[in-house]
């Protein structure tokens, strides 16, 4: 009967993957993983190659994790870029589900004041100048923003900042930041406008009715969350 492959390496445009079989044990997914990579060895070659590991349902702790990157550094030339899992922890889970889920506030954040929630925040309210929002998603100000307004604070540069009357001190998508003019106009008439990253990493200000074309996954409000 043929032995089945634990590892299985494919090369790809951008490098080489990893496929590691999920049913056998830790070492002899390792004593398997070092042999290949002998045996495909490229310690020749000058330049680095990326390697994206998948472990399919399998668990791996932080120091197996930190085992397999290791025998592969082995390698000079190889860089690992990510290790892929099905798998994720209770702790991962529920902090995926906080981030997911939007936190309605009514209230004023007062100079001073910082008011951040892991998800979306819909704030019923104004910001007034000094006061801070924060949110790992979107943020939708129904009133005033005169403070400053962090969007998408864990790396997400897809989410947006709409606010009613659109008056920032600071605006910050992830890691972009846009600071408000020196002069900006009083016109307090204008619709609700909406803030985002645009294809060129700047953080850009238009109307709302852009982000059907530019967001049109952004539909979580409706119907509720």
């Amino acid at each position: 009967m043929k032995k089945t492959q634990n590892v299985t390496i494919k090369g790809t445009k951008d490098g080489l993957t990893l496929h590691l079989d999920d049913l056998c044990s830790f070492e002899e997914l390792k004593n398997e993983l070092t042999k290949k990579l002998s045996a495909n060895s490229r310690d020749q070659e000058d330049r680095l190659i990326s390697v994206r590991v998948k472990v399919g349902n399998r668990y791996l702790s932080t120091k197996q994790e930190e085992e397999l990157k290791s025998l592969i550094r082995q390698k000079k030339n190889l860089v690992v870029e990510e290790v892929e899992s099905n798998v994720i922890t209770k702790k991962d889970a529920d902090r995926l589900k906080l981030e997911s889920e939007i936190s309605t506030i009514a209230k004023v954040i007062r100079s001073g004041q910082v008011l951040e929630v892991p998800g979306d925040l819909l704030l019923i309210g104004d910001v007034n100048p000094g006061g801070t929002v924060k949110a790992g998603g979107n943020i939708f100000v129904m009133g005033a923003l005169r403070g400053i307004a962090h969007a998408g604070v864990s790396g997400n540069d897809q989410v947006i900042i709409a606010a009613s009357v659109m008056k920032p001190s600071q605006l910050r998508i992830s890691d972009c930041i846009n600071r408000a003019p020196d002069q900006a106009a009083e016109d307090e008439s204008r619709s609700m406008e909406c803030a985002y990253i645009s294809e060129d990493q700047q953080i850009v200000v238009d109307r709302l009715q852009v982000l059907m074309r530019l967001r049109p996954n952004l539909t979580r409000f409706e119907g509720g969350s």
